[in-house]
């Protein structure tokens, strides 16, 4: 069985993770998930939890296995690290090998081969703001994968490229790399 590390960051898209991590139970994939402390404000690790059926991981000093540093034992199980919806503080993390929660110190523990997605979802003109632009490229010089927001109407009321891909092809992307 496949396991895939999905990360969820702090972001109105934050409840579809809910709905993502559903499916790609369904489909036969275990997915532990990792939630940062902004995200757990918009959707609860219960839900998450529920639709799992595994522990959610939200703290980098909670350590359930005594016998095991947590952060590493997840980055080794998973045979790919997803990041959806991922924030563009959680993308400028990860670009930049800042490690200060869960999430970002677990990407830098993965081994070599783990496949990585990532899939943005912010404001229209954080996306294209060109700080963001810059650390998404660096994070695909380092094996990341990009799965590009839709263009939509977004909470904040503007028109434009940021809402998170839909789950759909989230859920093919993901089948489809784990396939390669």
């Amino acid at each position: 069985m496949k396991t895939i590390l999905l990360g969820v960051s702090g972001s109105i898209s934050a409840y579809k993770a809910a709905d993502l991590t559903n499916q790609l139970t369904k489909l036969g994939y275990q997915v532990d998930v990792v939630m940062t402390k902004s995200s757990t404000e918009f959707i609860t690790p219960l839900t998450i939890q529920s639709l799992s059926h595994r522990l959610v991981h939200t703290d980098v000093m909670d350590e359930p296995d005594p016998a095991k540093i947590n952060h590493i034992e997840l980055a080794k199980r998973a045979d790919l690290f997803l990041v959806a919806p991922a924030s563009a503080n959680t993308i400028g993390k990860l670009a930049n090998g800042i490690a200060d929660d869960l999430l970002s110190t677990v990407a830098l523990a993965l081994l070599p081969e783990t496949k990585k997605l990532i899939a943005p979802a912010m404001n229209t003109y954080m996306y294209q703001n060109p700080i963001v632009q810059r650390n998404l490229t660096t994070l695909k010089e380092v094996g990341y994968e990009e799965i590009q927001p839709r263009e939509a109407l977004l909470a904040c009321g503007d028109y434009g490229r940021g809402a998170l891909a839909n789950i759909p092809e989230i859920v093919e992307r993901t089948m489809n790399l784990l396939k390669e």
